[in-house]
């Protein structure tokens, strides 16, 4: 009695190697399927970017804050640059309070993960979102 299946080696580094019997079209299928379902649950990590000016309102800083707190949420990471213009740059003291005070509002979404550093006219600094969330 001939039966269409073929004999597909399963686990090749176990010791005796495990084969099985099977329809090989159908095993192939099935393995394209558990990897593309695999690759939909995967996050892609992107960076956000929300970018401050030294003298921002409190009302614009707490909306900024708020999307970052979205986005942070969503599973992003988010990269804040404070912006200094003409001579704004001869005082990086009132950037690094503006980003203290953004980690410090986002301490509980989110980790520090690079301190606010000056980069050329703008001050970076980057939030990850914290991994113990409490859903």
């Amino acid at each position: 009695m001939e039966k269409a299946l073929d004999l597909v080696e399963i686990a090749p580094t176990a010791k005796p190697p495990v084969c099985k019997l099977m329809d090989y079209g159908k095993y192939k299928y099935e393995q394209a399927k558990r990897d593309k379902e695999a690759r939909k649950k995967q996050k892609v990590v992107e960076i956000k970017e929300v970018k401050l000016r030294p003298n921002i309102e409190s009302h614009d800083f707490l909306t900024k804050a708020k999307n970052a707190q979205r986005f942070l949420n969503d599973g992003d990471k988010v990269k804040v640059t404070i912006m200094f213009r003409g001579r704004e740059i001869t005082h990086p003291d009132q950037g690094k309070v503006l980003c203290l005070r953004l980690a410090e509002l986002l301490a509980e979404e989110s980790v520090m993960e690079r301190e606010p550093k000056v980069e050329g006219r703008n001050m970076v600094m980057i939030l990850a979102p914290a991994t113990n969330k409490h859903d």
